[in-house]
């Protein structure tokens, strides 16, 4: 008989899974993190003492920020930047958007810094694509104590 006891094999822990796993959590929320900045839109609107604007249920933002780059949003849904900031690209997005344009409303959403040729170029762009219904955005001035 052979009373000898065999060498235990030491346990070993593949650690080539662990790495995958860690490496794939990584890579989805460096991902997922720049979703989230795709959708911003930094924009300081300007101050008005003003009503309160009416909510209609289809409208088209149309929003400029700063450096005069155009992003258009309809009825709440996630806003997208435009290709370029020509004037004809303006129009077909705008045209996209709505298929009645003589009752759709546009919302233009301006920064306070804006150049003032980027919203004439807007407001151009509007009127070429058919809306009739224009307005713009404006916060009410804080009033002080």
């Amino acid at each position: 008989m052979n009373f000898r006891r065999k060498k235990k094999v030491a346990p070993e822990i593949s650690m080539t899974s662990m790495v995958d796993v860690v490496l794939l959590l990584l890579f989805f929320f460096m991902v997922s993190t720049t979703f989230s900045r795709q959708t911003e839109i930094k924009i300081k609107l300007p101050e008005a003492d003003s009503i309160a604007a009416e909510d209609y249920p289809e409208n088209v933002t149309l929003s400029i920020d700063a450096d005069g780059n155009y992003y258009l949003q309809k009825n709440g849904e996630l806003p997208f930047e435009l290709i370029n900031q020509k004037t004809e690209t303006l129009i077909q997005a705008l045209q996209k958007l709505s298929t009645n344009a003589e009752q759709t409303p546009v919302i233009i959403n301006a920064d306070s810094n804006t150049a003032h040729q980027a919203v004439i170029k807007a407001l151009e762009a509007t009127a070429h694509a058919g809306f009739s219904h224009i307005s713009f955005s404006a916060l009410r001035p804080e009033t002080q104590p």
